[in-house]
């Protein structure tokens, strides 16, 4: 018996169901029944099983209301089996494209020839070395005017990264053929006056979820490490294109989740004894060590703003729908972004203009302009701030003891404060440096204008990540192959994919409306305002990964001697666990598509500071 759509609603129609349950929870139970019969056995939906499914979403069931849902469910369940079958990769997206955009918002179309900086004036010396921690721009001038080689800058560079990686495992494939093949060629055109631009010679690291022809694709993942697809990602194809040089596929948590993968754990140059965070876990690390002159990462809720933090770097999210993912393992199809992480402002202006613009393949991607211009007024532009988020942190309260407390309770219950107290220490100190860069501006003469986060509850909508990566992933979970990676606690991908399975698809669309609000609501912020500045860390990262707004994160400083310490065990759960000596950093956010004005205002505040020219000592 097969039931269509209309079929199966009229049934929960008739039922009196106002809220559709979640098809995987019964799918999952009915698995889970499953497996205690012989395979000759037929199966079905019991009432006992929807009384559990109903619990879990919610929704109170009367008898009659079961007997007459059976029917529809049992055959809806064997739907499920019927799409399964047809085995889509991970590359096929959803029928539904996600679009950031509020209603009446207006795109700039219009393309203008990029404005870099004026040429700078570098000098190198007898060591090759010296140049590891130029940034883009300045090699790229040693390149033009042939003072280096592309050859001798990549080979520099592969050297590196097989003398950090046993410290730092941040490699998972070097491209070394290809490299030096690429390079080769680069110096080539470039003596024969066929210079590209400003990526031309210039050696970069992949996160690898970025599809490399001839080149296995992990996705740092256990039972993917010899993935191969037979593709260029678009933004590997524009990188060469360029002239930029691929020199390495860098490691990423776990299908894009912190910072260990089946190699390891990627670890923060600053600390080693730290990781780097994730999950561009290896292009923020390899970056920071000079090891790349800058590379590719993405971010569906914090995977470039997290380790450009912890590593001291400059990382870009760009706006969703500005780059295209075509060739990069989904996540999340509405939240993914891929963008680079560099050592300076520009360099992220120079690498976004590159590879961002419609591939004809990526339907999320606008046609869009990015117009850099590194002498843009930035004094012209309107600039605030999340007052609350710069207000004096409030007192520390830790629970009193409960009545008739155990020894058991009271040991953990002090456990709890220590790490509490300690973390509270933490960010009270740190934000000693936030408040130091609203000083800094004002110095600057930035006439600062005080907005808020619209009060929503983002956190309740990121189930929905979750959802679509459970479903990128689906046949991980349903084979049990998600056995074979690395982290399996509580909050790793094979028990959210589990749970994920649980949310109920009215739930999914929920979100997303909620989500609607939120775009709504944040861009009216930047009607106000042309720029945002705000810590790092708290609910803006949830807020504008969801709404998908742009973000540059700086490098704001190291902490000092004094500097509370780390704790013994780096849960990953917090970026700010560094201690003496690890970098802090600083946010800025824009409009849609406003990427440009966005990088102008914080290079002009990057070079006012400096941060970007400290670099750890490796040795």
């Amino acid at each position: 018996m097969t039931l269509d759509r209309r079929g199966f609603l009229a049934a929960c129609s008739q039922a009196g169901i106002a809220s559709a349950l979640l098809p995987g929870v019964l799918y999952t139970l009915a698995a889970q029944a499953q497996e205690t019969k012989m395979p000759s056995e037929p199966f079905h939906v019991t009432e006992e099983m929807l009384d559990h499914a109903a619990a879990l979403a919610g929704v109170p069931l009367s008898a009659d209301q079961k007997k007459m849902m059976l029917g529809a469910l049992e055959s809806q369940r064997e739907s499920y089996d019927e799409i399964r079958k047809l085995k889509m990769p991970n590359s096929v997206a959803p029928a539904f494209v996600f679009d950031p955009l509020p209603p009446g918002a207006k795109l700039d179309t219009t393309k203008a020839e990029p404005r870099w900086s004026a040429a700078p004036t570098v000098t190198v010396g007898a060591n090759p070395e010296e140049i590891a921690f130029l940034s883009v721009r300045e090699q790229a001038e040693l390149l033009r005017t042939q003072k280096i080689t592309a050859l001798a800058l990549t080979q520099m560079y592969l050297a590196r990264l097989k003398r950090y990686d046993p410290k730092l495992r941040f490699n998972v494939t070097l491209t070394e053929d290809r490299a030096i093949a690429q390079a080769k060629a680069a110096d080539a055109e470039i003596a024969a006056g066929k210079y590209r631009g400003p990526l031309h010679g210039i050696p970069w690291g992949a996160k690898d979820l970025l599809a490399v022809k001839g080149y296995p694709t992990t996705w740092g993942a256990g039972g993917f490490e010899k993935q191969m697809i037979d593709e260029d990602a678009t933004v590997v194809q524009r990188l060469d294109a360029a002239g930029a040089i691929l020199v390495a596929k860098l490691t990423l948590g776990a299908l894009a989740m912190g910072d260990h993968w089946y190699g390891g754990q990627t670890r923060n140059p600053w600390n080693p004894h730290q990781g780097s965070s994730g999950s561009s876990a290896g292009p923020a690390s390899a970056v920071a060590a000079g090891c790349v002159a800058f590379a590719i990462g993405s971010e569906t809720l914090g995977s470039i703003s997290s380790p450009s933090t912890r590593c001291g770097d400059t990382g870009l999210r760009p706006t969703f729908g500005f780059v295209p993912r075509t060739g990069a393992m989904a996540l999340s199809w509405t939240m993914d972004k891929l963008g680079p992480i560099c050592r300076v402002v520009e360099d992220c202006a120079i690498v976004l203009n590159s590879i961002y613009g419609p591939d004809g393949q990526d339907l999320s991607v606008r046609e869009a302009a990015f117009n850099w211009n590194a002498d843009l007024d930035w004094k012209a532009l309107r600039i605030g701030y999340f007052k609350s988020e710069f207000d004096p942190i409030p007192a520390l309260k830790l629970p009193d003891p409960k009545p008739n407390e155990t020894a058991e309770q009271k040991k953990h219950r002090e456990e709890r404060n220590v790490a509490r107290t300690a973390a509270y220490a933490r960010r009270v100190y740190d934000q000693h440096y936030d408040l130091a860069a609203i000083d800094k501006l004002k110095a600057l003469g930035v006439n600062l204008i005080p907005v808020e986060l619209p009060k929503l509850p983002y956190g309740a909508m990121t189930p929905l990540l979750t959802a679509e990566a459970a479903a990128a992933f689906d046949d991980l979970t349903m084979t049990g192959r998600d056995k074979l990676l690395t982290m399996q606690g509580e909050g790793d991908w094979p028990n959210d994919f589990r749970v994920s399975r649980f949310y109920p698809a009215v739930e999914y669309i929920q979100a997303n409306r909620a989500r609607t609000l939120a775009i709504r609501e944040l861009s009216k912020v930047f009607e106000q305002v042309d720029v945002v500045v705000t810590p790092t860390n708290g609910d803006q990262l949830v807020a504008t990964n969801l709404t998908g707004h742009p973000a540059l994160i700086l490098p704001n400083g190291l902490r000092g001697a004094d500097a509370p310490q780390p704790p013994k065990v780096d849960d990953g759960d917090n970026d700010d666990i560094g201690g003496p000596g690890t970098p802090v950093s600083l946010t800025f956010l824009a409009g849609h598509y406003q990427d440009a004005k966005l990088c102008a205002f914080a290079r002009a505040y990057q070079e006012a500071t400096g941060f970007h020219k400290l670099h750890p000592k490796l040795d």
